[in-house]
């Protein structure tokens, strides 16, 4: 198996004796690229690591073409929380609250709020989006609850984050067929959960993947599949925002470019991305010409 670093990195695993898959993410420089990018409160800087990781946990098992989000929006102390994953590894997010945020921050608690699993191909028009239901305080027992209800099969999800590093664990009972000998081991499931307690939080952003596994597993027959490499990412590009921009339609583009002095600059929220345009590049977008045109990469 390739050797990866402990960090930024997402195992897939099978507890063969219980019938159990699982999948375990460790983020260290790419979330502090995610955190580094504002100012947040302590308690929504926690609440989008673990939202980061769990949008990358839930790319472990499914078949991903384009990326994965979790957003949360509500009328309260915390107005948007944003994590997505990409087929490719590639991570961003970013949070926005208004003061004072509650402490602690809990989901429940929030006024209005709603939070979507988006998964699909934006690019293709291919996408799926299912609610989780936010009658939990914590981010982990939400989607346990979201996956009890959409797949009918149990899980646990373990979210911590740090300061340097944030974590998770997933797992995932399998179907009676899944696993040696799961059909008959009635107990498997409850085992499985009272090794899963033991985890502490420190334990998970610090003790190199490979060895929490088998710490914590040794005695069910874990498998560990090839592991893939994670990074900050960003999926802005020039073409996107072409698109945003020819979307506000012609009297608003001219607005924005009197307001600014015959130029537009647009900014991207995930990696301050700059991407400038003049009124010549104006009158290309409006015309319908920019996306063939214009290279779809930063300026």
């Amino acid at each position: 198996m390739e050797t990866l670093p402990a960090d930024d990195v997402l195992y897939r695993f099978l507890l063969e004796r219980a019938g159990v898959r699982g999948v375990l993410v460790r983020l260290g420089p790419a979330w502090r690229e995610v955190a580094g990018r504002a100012d947040y409160p302590s308690a929504v800087r926690a609440l989008l690591g673990e939202a980061l990781v769990a949008s990358a946990l839930l790319t472990g098992n499914i078949k991903l073409d384009g990326g994965l989000s979790l957003e949360l929006k509500s009328i309260g102390g915390l107005r948007l929380l944003f994590a997505e994953c990409t087929d490719q590894g590639r991570l961003r997010g970013l949070a926005r609250w208004a003061d004072p945020v509650p402490e602690p921050l809990e989901l429940d608690a929030l006024p209005d709020a709603i939070m979507a699993i988006t998964i699909g191909n934006v690019e293709r028009g291919q996408r799926y989006q299912g609610l989780v239901d936010l009658q939990h305080a914590r981010l982990a027992d939400a989607l346990e609850s979201y996956f009890a209800q959409s797949e009918q099969l149990p899980a646990r999800i373990v979210l911590v984050a740090g300061g340097d590093r944030a974590g998770g664990l997933i797992l995932q009972k399998l179907p009676d067929e899944g696993g040696r000998g799961a059909a008959q081991d009635d107990d498997a499931w409850g085992r499985i959960m009272h090794l899963t307690a033991t985890l502490g939080a420190a334990e998970l952003l610090d003790s190199a993947p490979e060895q929490l596994l088998y710490r914590l597993y040794h005695e069910e027959s874990v498998r560990l599949f090839e592991p893939r490499p994670l990074s900050f990412g960003c999926s802005c590009s020039r073409g996107r925002v072409t698109a945003m921009l020819r979307s506000l339609g012609r009297d608003e583009v001219e607005a924005a470019l009197a307001a600014h002095g015959d130029e537009i600059e647009v900014i991207c929220e995930f990696c301050a991305q700059r991407y400038c345009f003049d009124r010549v590049d104006a009158g290309h977008l409006l015309s319908g010409n920019a996306v063939s045109g214009a290279p779809d990469t930063p300026q």
